[in-house]
């Protein structure tokens, strides 16, 4: 198996089995195994210096295409959550709670994609493939952070919606700005633990030959499957987060829903009941999205036993769920629609602009 090694002079390698050819003006590529222990910082044979994500393909004439869809994507994403942090951010009349975690949510859409897409695009661009170690565990730390920060802020959004629903005439005591504000910071806190934690144990691993990962980023099951050392603690963490991160949020959002369509079904008149779905069709909209694509994710492996087709569906939930949320809540939105147009005016550069954001959210 091929490793990463020391600095070498310009030329090109070929990957056995892989149809894999690298520049290797930065690293050379070495046939004995070695094993590293990131404790020591030494190895056997060779300095450990990353690894290689071989991304959704490795055929050249498909390299381009991708580049092309997932800037695409990315901008997209980009410029939508961004509409609506400003919108949120720039008007006093979609100051409620609602909005606030819907502007949260924005932020850590724009963050997630952040982690993982430009430096997807910078490999496909220098047409390497090759991840440094640190970048790695980073790109897992802030990938494990904004992915529970978000699944977090979807399970406070139902617990918005159902005190909103279900007691309506407390919603302004009970959903304060400090409460909001608590519920935020908790969020972000309890996914910054965990993620702190998932990657320091992933320090104490050690890797041995085996350094490449059939995957578009660095995904912490890949890497855990990589290591030589044993790894028993590693995965038991894993599930217990994801029983506590994943599980726990959906029971609440699964609660909440249940006794909103209980309350729903109350009401006598078929105005009032459309009117009290609307305000949480477009929630309910993100999170089946959400947890759909990322059980689809796990099915999909789990069944076909393919890691390659475990990168090409993690496409729906690392990317198309962020790219496809400013839509969910703006294109039947009116206050949002009402704030970015009230936004464009104020801002200097007004009658195109205002014109075509306009035309698009209708």
């Amino acid at each position: 198996m091929w490793i990463l090694g020391n600095r070498a002079s310009d030329s090109i390698v070929s990957y056995p089995g892989t149809n894999l050819d690298l520049h290797t003006e930065t690293f050379i590529l070495q046939t004995q195994p070695s094993h590293y222990n990131h404790d020591t910082g030494h190895g056997n044979d060779t300095q450990f210096s990353g690894f290689l994500l071989l991304g959704l393909s490795n055929k050249p004439e498909l390299q381009l295409p991708i580049f092309g869809l997932f800037l695409s994507m990315y901008l997209i994403t980009l410029f939508g959550n961004l509409l609506i942090i400003l919108a949120v951010s720039s008007d006093s009349q979609i100051h409620t709670p609602m909005y606030f975690f819907l502007a949260n949510l924005s932020f850590v859409d724009i963050c997630f994609t952040t982690t993982t897409i430009p430096k997807m695009l910078v490999n496909i661009q220098t047409q390497s493939k090759v991840i440094t170690y640190t970048g790695c565990i980073s790109q897992i730390c802030f990938a494990l952070l904004f992915a529970g920060w978000d699944d977090l802020l979807l399970a406070v959004m139902a617990y918005d919606r159902f005190v909103a629903i279900c007691h309506p005439l407390q919603y302004t005591v009970i959903m304060n700005p400090w409460l909001c504000g608590v519920l935020a910071l908790v969020s972000c806190i309890v996914s910054v633990l965990n993620s702190l934690l998932q990657s320091l144990m992933l320090l104490h691993l050690s890797f041995c030959s085996e350094v490449e990962i059939p995957h578009f980023f660095c995904e912490l099951h890949q890497m855990i499957q990589l290591a030589c050392s044993n790894t028993f603690l590693n995965d038991t963490v894993i599930y217990v987060s994801a029983v506590l991160l994943a599980g726990a949020p959906l029971a609440g959002i699964l609660c909440s829903y249940s006794k909103i369509i209980s309350s729903i079904r109350r009401i006598s008149s078929a105005e009032g009941k459309y009117k009290a779905f609307s305000t949480c069709a477009s929630h309910l909209s993100v999170v089946s999205l959400f947890y759909c694509t990322v059980l689809g994710v796990y099915l999909s492996s789990a069944a076909t036993q393919s890691s390659h087709a475990s990168a090409v569906a993690s496409v729906m939930y690392m990317v198309v769920s962020p790219m496809l949320n400013p839509f969910i809540y703006t294109l039947r939105n009116r206050d949002i629609k009402e704030a970015l147009e009230r936004f464009f005016r104020r801002a200097p550069i007004k009658g195109t602009i205002v014109l075509v954001v306009k035309k698009c959210l209708d």
